[in-house]
């Protein structure tokens, strides 16, 4: 894991706390960071966040500065509800906090 990769995933667990369970798997060429067995987030190599959230909010979010759909290794999107937010989208905690946050509102609606 590259160092900035390594940042992002601490920051991330600070913003989702102690208590909840996260567990981190190697995944889409990144950091995977899972709750309750579902991908949240995912710290990229350079930075970036691989961010799942509910597929009705995708053109909303998509408008967000830094937010795009998020692609594969190939080019092919991944689809709706998957998003890539640029490094310098989510520099300030409190803009990496939301994205955290709507992944999270996701994951607990998914359950």
């Amino acid at each position: 894991m590259s160092q900035v990769q390594e940042q992002l995933a601490a920051r991330v667990r600070a913003i989702l706390g102690a208590d909840v369970p996260v567990r981190e798997v190697a995944m889409f060429g990144g950091r995977a960071i899972m709750v309750d067995g579902k991908v949240v987030v995912g710290a990229e190599k350079d930075g970036a966040l691989l961010v799942r959230v509910d597929d009705a909010r995708h053109d909303e979010l998509t408008a967000r500065p830094g937010a795009e759909q998020a692609r594969m290794g190939g080019g092919r999107a991944m689809g709706p509800g998957w998003l890539h937010v640029a490094a310098d989208a989510i520099d300030a905690d409190d803009e990496l906090a939301f994205w955290v946050g709507v992944a999270m509102d996701h994951n607990r609606a998914a359950r």
